[in-house]
């Protein structure tokens, strides 16, 4: 779908393996990506690998994903895609536009919104959500509803307000060098193995072992309706073994590095909290820092501090000893969780928009 002569919205072909003969498509997609990706942050930081990505777009029970390869006279200039989770009752869609620079301005993100739009009413859904990035620039600014930050009314924070979304919330997007922060980190672990009386920390490596695949989906439902969402609309997840055992192949078939870190509380044997820390299949490559979550009625015993730090020991000790630092996303107004992620030496790199358009 497409109004602009020479320029072709064209639905991805997932492929079984980036050798597949029918892989092109994919292997260009990507290379495109994360081309768009270098020119918005100055870096590789988020590179993929077509064979890291795919997983990630195979069919999937949980949600359907749309994708498309944005063409432009026979060539790759970026992607879109839409996302339709498959919780009972949902009414979201998440989706993406993401454009080489030197293509902006011709109207080709509205026609590819246009297909987003239309493939979310195919859908039934109702509520649609995207995130961009916003680097910092002068002029007039936005703030964000929660009274947590604001952002510069860019390239795509006019694109947004054109197309009749509101700003609901700013997220922080904040960089740890490896290098330099071992001697806090260990510091900030025996303070929090203090405070955490009652509780002991314990770590695996995906798969997720046996003992731990109930409390680990339980605490991954919880990162749905637990972290902070101002007023987004977010699915109450449903996570079950079976749920466990997809996430977790779609990082092995990757050959990603995934490090769980939780805490259990011993009285009862639960797990209560958790951090993941994540690299690609390149050991000098930056390093993610996913989901981190404590669970309501065990916050106020340092535990976040407890499974960030844990993490990170061991990340540097015998998982990811070469990568030079870690890149981890927080809502702004998520007070506790920045305030560890600033003590440990996290700083600020850049902020996103999170917003929300509700269809009539």
């Amino acid at each position: 779908m497409s109004h602009i002569p020479g320029v072709e919205f064209r639905p991805l072909t997932i492929p079984a393996s980036v050798d597949d003969t029918d892989a092109a498509d994919f292997r260009e997609f990507t290379r495109v990506r994360n081309l768009v990706y270098r020119e918005m942050s100055g870096n590789d930081d988020d590179a993929k690998t077509p064979a890291e990505l795919l997983p990630h777009y195979q069919s999937d029970v949980d949600e359907i994903r749309h994708a498309w390869a944005v063409v432009a006279d026979g060539v790759f200039i970026g992607r879109a895609g839409v996302d339709i989770p498959l919780e009972e009752g949902s009414r979201t869609a998440f989706w993406l536009i993401e454009l080489l620079a030197s293509h902006h301005g011709r109207g080709i993100g509205s026609a590819a919104y246009e297909l987003i739009e239309q493939t979310a009413r195919t859908h039934g859904r109702t509520v649609l959500q995207s995130w961009a990035e916003h680097r910092d620039a002068p002029g007039p600014r936005l703030e964000a509803p929660t009274g947590f930050g604001s952002i510069p009314t860019d390239h795509a924070a006019r694109f947004f307000l054109r197309h009749g979304y509101t700003l609901e919330q700013i997220n922080r997007q904040s960089a740890l060098d490896l290098t330099t922060a071992d001697e806090t980190v260990a510091t900030l672990l025996a303070e929090a193995k203090r405070a955490a009386e009652g509780y002991r920390v314990v770590q695996w490596n995906l798969p997720t072992p046996a003992e731990y695949v109930e409390g680990y989906a339980w605490m991954k439902s919880r990162m749905s309706t637990d972290a902070p969402n101002a007023d987004l609309e977010v699915d109450e997840e449903v996570w079950d073994a079976d749920r466990v055992a997809r996430h977790d192949a779609k990082y092995i078939a990757a050959g990603q590095t995934v490090l769980v870190t939780a805490a259990v509380h011993e009285a009862t044997g639960g797990l209560v909290a958790f951090n993941e820390l994540v690299r690609g299949g390149d050991p000098g490559s930056a390093s993610h820092q996913e989901d981190t979550l404590v669970l309501r009625e065990h916050r106020g015993h340092k535990l976040g501090q407890l499974v960030k730090c844990a993490g990170l020991t061991r990340w540097r000790a015998t998982e990811a000893p070469a990568s030079p630092k870690v890149i981890t996303y927080n809502a702004e107004e998520n007070r506790p969780m920045l305030d560890i992620n600033e003590a440990i030496g996290f700083v600020p790199v850049v902020y996103e928009g999170a917003w929300k358009k509700v269809l009539s």
